[in-house]
């Protein structure tokens, strides 16, 4: 929203009319026409560009304003470059100077220019004119006229080529590489500016060149880079430095351009005034006879590697060596896709300046760019790539999980090579106790990234530490924040206040339990022992920003993990999740909404499971019953338990599984039938509420489905089923609080309880067949069986 006084400024430039409009660009002209531009001048530029863009409709200025405007884009006050530029972009060309692109309009073309021109371009054959005549500019040598633009030239080229590569020739690229050759290998090894020369007289005549140096201080022996050192760059210098910056872009770029010509370079040398041939590393002449585009790639190569040399000579300037190293390998790593043959020249390089910053994370930035060149091309190579991969998926998460755009480029260095990383690379799938350190830090930012991350690193021999691991993931965030608390904050002294998760941390005692959640490969242990004595140390750390924003990502991560565990899992593992589900539902750090998120994924999927894989039920019994038969479990997971009572009365059966005997199903029913007696006989316990009615009506469904499969259980239901309705005749029932409830419940069981009478009947409805339960019939309004029911009900009722 605009405040007052900009909405009040807002509506004046909309509501200004023609003839003073006129008036305003009439005094402008005079205005800019004047020896010296002052605060009138700003003010009144700034009160145009508010008039242009205040409406949707794009105007046109007079040939004499617009004239003046493009006059000022080449003021020495960058103040006036940036208001004639926006004021220009707000208004059409006049008419007859659309996409008129002269050689004039780039002699003095600077930043704000630049992007006038780049906006005016309105159609793609615009762009393409553009793109030629920029090209054409770049021909020019400094005796047909200035040549200051050419610094302001490359930029906008490169961004014409971001956005239309297409408007490239085969012409234009053959231009251009020759160009680049030459602002990249033969830019000049002196300084712009000069030393005197001593003595009385030492006019600009006795100036002596100074060499460039080294980033050691060392005078150059070889030709100009962007890392070498100097007072002040000539013109060529500063275009060598351009050049490398769009090296990587251009070199991809010219890629889409058809091979039309395949003529070979035979100019012997590219000629750029005031440029030297280095003569330590003369050009040889069988590069000068390849075409130009081999011979940029050629330059392009020889530019890294000595790039890479002069890295070696200081490590003062670490940000600057990191910013030049990335785009060094990255762009060796492009001209070696192109020409495999480059690969084993460029690997004793690669190897050599691996080995010197794989001790210092510092570089770490550049690590990933060498593991992309390891991993593209370390198979051809038949390299060992061991070191890279252990450093790549071991230090780095494990030390680097704090630093936010390191995490960014790491995860998206995955995301790209995904593919490769799983087939290539044994140590990716292992390492998903570092990498989630990522997530466990910044979730947030980072979530999306292990959304499509988190199917790859989900196989059968790590499935269910992953499981562990992701149901952890609070504890890992907290974890972390303890390890970089622990580094800054003092210990605290007896008898004084201070964090205990942090003295837990810090206690030999318990360092075990964190030193497994800081692990960082995946094979050590699926789970540890004293989770809940984790948790008790945890306690306070459940309302951290950082740990609340982990565990909400949490359900999300288990609903991709279950999709993708059950298309890869088989019996045995499925059957080992479902274990670990049941202990887990009470072992998880209690942070609020937290175990209720969780417990609702777990009845998800547990469902999901037991309708793929039936017999899961059998397999899985001796635990299912164990939690079933735990009667706190109706009161603090009702949600969970709720399902484990439905998958029990729903799928052990014979039907589903041949190993279902009558022992088993009345072991069950017994279970169930203590449970539900227990909770509708006495109050809840002291601090629990009443159970929800959906546990009590499974419970009854499901004792009265095995009593259908199994009918010397039939009349055990009844009976309490006949004992149910008349206690709640007496009025309110201490187990449930509601008399809504009470009457679902009530009705509930008189319906199975008149079921049950005719057990033939109770069997095909409770237990039906296969065709039959594909739909439910006995679930649907839209069919006959709800109405039979219910009929039956009635006539089965005493009254």
């Amino acid at each position: 929203m605009y405040s007052h006084g900009s909405e009040s400024l807002i509506n004046q430039a909309r509501e200004i009319q023609e003839p003073e409009l006129q008036r305003f660009h009439s005094r402008l002209v005079k205005l800019l026409q004047g020896k010296e531009l002052g605060h009138e001048a700003v003010d009144s530029l700034q009160r145009l560009h508010i008039i242009l863009s205040a409406t949707k409709y794009t105007r046109t200025l007079p040939p004499e304003l617009q004239g003046s405007l493009q006059s000022l884009l080449a003021s020495p006050a960058e103040q006036f470059q940036v208001l004639s530029s926006a004021v220009l972009r707000e208004t059409l060309p006049l008419s007859g100077q659309e996409g008129n692109y002269t050689q004039e309009n780039f002699i003095q073309l600077n930043n704000h220019a630049a992007a006038l021109v780049l906006s005016q371009a309105g159609s793609r054959a615009d762009l393409s004119s553009l793109c030629a005549q920029l090209l054409r500019s770049l021909e020019s040598r400094q005796s047909d006229g200035p040549a200051a633009s050419l610094t302001h030239t490359l930029p906008i080229l490169n961004t014409v080529l971001t956005h239309s590569p297409d408007c490239l020739t085969e012409d234009h690229v053959t231009l251009m590489s020759k160009k680049l050759v030459d602002w990249l290998r033969y830019a000049s090894i002196t300084q712009g500016g000069g030393a005197p020369s001593g003595g009385f007289f030492t006019g600009t005549r006795s100036r002596q060149p100074v060499p460039i140096a080294e980033l050691d201080g060392t005078v150059s022996g070889d030709f100009f880079t962007v890392l070498c050192v100097g007072q002040s760059f000539t013109e060529d210098q500063w275009m060598n430095v351009y050049s490398f910056s769009m090296l990587r872009h251009w070199l991809i770029t010219y890629r889409s351009v058809s091979n039309g010509n395949t003529t070979a370079d035979t100019d012997d040398r590219s000629e750029v005034d005031g440029s030297v041939v280095s003569m330590v590393s003369a050009t040889s002449s069988s590069s000068r006879l390849l075409p130009p585009k081999e011979r940029l790639r050629e330059k392009a190569f020889q530019y890294c590697q000595r790039l890479i040399e002069q890295s070696d000579r200081s490590e003062r300037a670490a940000a600057k060596l990191c910013c030049c190293l990335v785009e060094a390998v990255c762009i060796l790593d492009s001209v070696c896709g192109e020409d495999a043959a480059l690969v084993f020249r460029a690997f004793p390089c690669i190897k050599a300046l691996f080995g010197r910053l794989s001790s210092d994370l510092s570089f770490a930035r550049v690590l990933l760019p060498i593991a992309q060149f390891y991993l593209n091309h370390g198979e051809m190579a038949a390299v060992d790539c061991e070191s890279v991969w252990n450093l790549v998926f071991g230090r780095f998460p494990a030390e680097l999980f704090d630093h936010q755009f390191l995490a960014h480029e790491f995860l998206r260095f995955i995301r790209l090579n995904l593919e490769s990383l799983q087939l290539r690379v044994p140590q990716y799938s292992r390492s998903f106790p570092n990498l989630l350190k990522f997530l466990a830090w910044n979730s947030p930012a980072v979530v999306d990234d292990f959304v499509d991350l988190l199917p790859s690193l989900v196989t059968a021999g790590t499935a269910v530490e992953l499981l562990h691991t992701l149901l952890d993931l609070p504890c890992l965030s907290a974890t972390l924040v303890l390890q970089v608390r622990s580094t800054c904050l003092p210990i605290s002294e007896p008898g004084g206040r201070g964090l205990l998760s942090l003295d837990a941390f810090r206690s030999q005692s318990f360092r075990g339990l964190f030193l497994f959640l800081l692990r960082g490969e995946a094979g050590s242990g699926d789970t540890i022992d004293r989770l809940s004595t984790l948790h008790e140390m945890l306690t306070e750390t459940a309302d951290w920003p950082r740990v609340v924003q982990c565990a909400q990502t949490v359900p999300v991560l288990l609903h991709i993990f279950f999709n993708t565990v059950i298309a890869i899992a088989d019996q045995k593992l499925l059957a080992h999740l479902v274990q670990v589900m049941l202990e887990r539902s009470s072992l998880l750090l209690n942070i609020p909404k937290y175990n209720k998120e969780i417990h609702r994924v777990f009845s998800r999927h547990l469902l999901l499971l037991c309708k793929l894989h039936p017999s899961l039920v059998v397999d899985q019994s001796h635990e299912l019953l164990e939690f079933a038969g735990a009667t706190a479990n109706v009161y603090s997971k009702e949600e969970i338990y709720t399902h484990v009572v439905w998958v029990l009365g729903e799928y052990l059966s014979g039907s589903c599984d041949s190993r279902c005997s009558v022992m088993l199903i009345t072991s069950c029913f017994e279970t169930l039938e203590a449970v539900l007696f227990e909770i509708t006989s006495s109050a809840p316990p002291p601090g629990a509420d009443c159970p929800v009615p959906r546990v009590v009506t499974s419970l009854m469904s499901a004792l009265a489905k095995l009593a259908s499969r199994s009918h010397d259980l039939i009349p055990r239901v009844s009976l309490f089923l006949s004992k149910l309705r008349t206690v709640t005749r007496g009025g309110p029932v201490a187990w449930c609080s509601d008399e809504e409830d009470l009457v679902a419940i009530v009705t509930r069981g008189e319906e199975l309880w008149s079921l049950l009478k005719a057990p033939g009947v109770a069997q095909s409805v409770l237990t039906p067949p296969q065709p039959v339960t594909t739909p439910q019939w006995h679930g649907d309004t839209n069919v006959a069986m709800p109405l039979q029911l219910r009929a039956l009900t009635n006539l089965t009722h005493s009254q």
